[in-house]
């Protein structure tokens, strides 16, 4: 099988070529760690690990517990060296994200509007409406600009095409509640603590708007007609998963932290309890689930949400982010359609393309999946974080029998892709530099406008061969540098 290095053109590593082997974008990079003493990186390494872990940045692991029973926390492994992507890659990446983004706004509009793409067939009816993520009480609903999913996690991977070039596919899209953002915020700032002198020497685009850029973006989805509608961050609370990116976020953006308790409806409107009485709420960025929202509508036993707040948003007295039903977009099942989406509402051939896709709701999709278990990846369609999958190559002959018995007994339930060979970067690990598998998660902002960050957060495989990036799985992060380019910059600064 093919492989792809971001930053060396030939494996195995051979490290300090004089630039033989670096590509070109690595080469300051490269020279510059030639020069570090063998003990700089550990060090380095080890404060990184004492300052997160004294900011508190870390992730609870679902189903883990310690000796008293209580759940576990980990520090999400980070990762020394940077991915570098020039600045040409990136353009057209986001050309292609905004392309994307576009057009599953557009459908999840159509969906809960007038179905005119299943209508035309692109998508069969039955996908939808037989799909756990569809919501009934959404349809006719109108939202602030038609700007559903106003906070896009799109997951990129790169594998070598035939040429041995790498080639960015799309893998998956994450349109209800991506996180993971604040590690791409803390892994700059990490970086650039420890190691100011590289930035010196690259012009790396800056990250650290991403808040402002956000508070942005959810101030234009607001109903109210005041200049500074009130914005908050809706938290499952501090057991959550994700709480320390929940309570980050309103941090960085000033805005306030609360949990389902803190808020009521009242005439449709929806309150917040402050100490100097109730607040109208008019956008709520909620990191909870659709079917923990409200109480009155979804899970009766739902502590998590806020009762009324289903009605009180669709009188349009307050705006959701993302909006209820966005995962109609994101679920696995609907991933093999987005290219054809982009035709149709676009009118253009989509710039990054899907990872090829068998859908075993298929019958020959179905059969060919189930006599080739040993080579591919077989996914869950509502499954995330690296659960619900086989990764063939790597799995049991006991594993692999126990996923064939699934997929038969619910064909509709999975998906199935090659196994591509990821790219590697060159990743710190206890033996020292070696490749390791990555990825790349975006975040695509949308308001009124398509915007995002230059980069967004990698994701490291840190076990030798593995191809899952997860952090629930092991994985660990990578600062991520955009190389801007030298006359966009002098045009930025003109």
């Amino acid at each position: 099988m093919q492989k792809f290095d971001e930053m060396y053109t030939q494996l195995p590593y051979a490290f300090f070529s004089q630039g033989a082997q670096i590509r070109e974008h690595y080469k300051t990079y490269d020279a510059w760690l030639a020069r570090q003493p063998a003990d700089t990186m550990a060090k380095r390494r080890a404060e990184a690990e004492m300052i997160f872990r004294r900011v508190g940045i870390t992730f609870a692991v679902y189903g883990e517990k310690d000796a008293d029973g209580a759940g576990t926390e980990r520090l999400i492994p980070f990762d020394l060296i940077p991915r570098i992507i020039p600045s040409t890659e990136w353009a057209t990446m986001e050309r292609g994200l905004v392309q994307r983004v576009t057009a599953l706004n557009r459908f999840i509009h159509d969906i809960y509007h007038d179905q005119e793409i299943l209508k035309a067939g692109v998508v069969p009816r039955e996908q939808i409406e037989g799909n756990a993520q569809f919501r009934p009480e959404m349809m006719g609903v109108d939202v602030p600009n038609n700007v559903y999913s106003h906070i896009s996690g799109i997951d990129i991977v790169r594998a070598p095409d035939a040429q041995g070039n790498g080639e960015y596919y799309v893998l998956e899209d994450n349109l209800r509640v991506p996180s993971g953002v604040s590690y791409m915020l803390e892994n700059r700032k990490m970086m650039m603590r420890l190691f100011p002198e590289l930035f010196s020497q690259h012009r790396v685009a800056p990250v650290a708007h991403y808040p402002d850029l956000l508070l942005e973006t959810l101030r234009a989805s607001s109903p109210a007609t005041t200049a500074e509608p009130t914005v908050v961050v809706l938290t499952p609370g501090m057991y959550n998963s994700a709480y320390f990116e929940h309570a980050f976020l309103a941090q960085q953006m000033g805005v306030e932290l609360v949990e389902g308790q803190d808020l009521f409806v009242r005439d449709s409107f929806v309150y917040m309890r402050t100490t100097r009485g109730p607040k109208r709420v008019d956008v709520i960025y909620r990191r909870v689930d659709d079917e923990f929202l409200d109480p009155l509508v979804f899970r009766l036993d739902s502590t998590l949400g806020c009762a009324g707040l289903l009605q009180a948003y669709r009188a349009g007295n307050v705006s959701i982010c993302n909006a209820v039903g966005t995962g109609i977009a994101d679920d696995k099942s609907i991933y093999p359609y987005v290219p054809k989406m982009v035709e149709f509402y676009l009118g253009e051939k989509p710039i990054l393309n899907n990872v090829p896709t068998y859908m075993c709701r298929n019958k020959d999709d179905l059969a060919y999946t189930l006599a080739n278990l040993k080579d591919l990846v077989v996914k869950e369609v509502h499954g995330a974080g690296g659960y619900g999958m086989l990764v063939g190559p790597a799995a049991t002959q006991a594993e692999i029998e126990d996923f064939r018995k699934a997929v038969e007994a619910n064909p509709a339930g999975y998906i199935a892709q090659p196994t591509l060979s990821l790219s590697s970067c060159p990743t710190f690990v206890e033996s020292g530099i070696a490749p390791r598998h990555i990825d790349l998660r975006p975040y695509v902002l949308t308001g009124k406008t398509v915007q995002m960050v230059p980069g967004g957060l990698t994701r490291v495989a840190l076990k030798e061969g593995s191809l899952v990036v997860n952090s629930s799985q092991g994985g660990g992060t990578k600062d991520t540098w955009i190389l801007e380019d030298s006359a966009a910059r002098a045009a930025d600064l003109a």
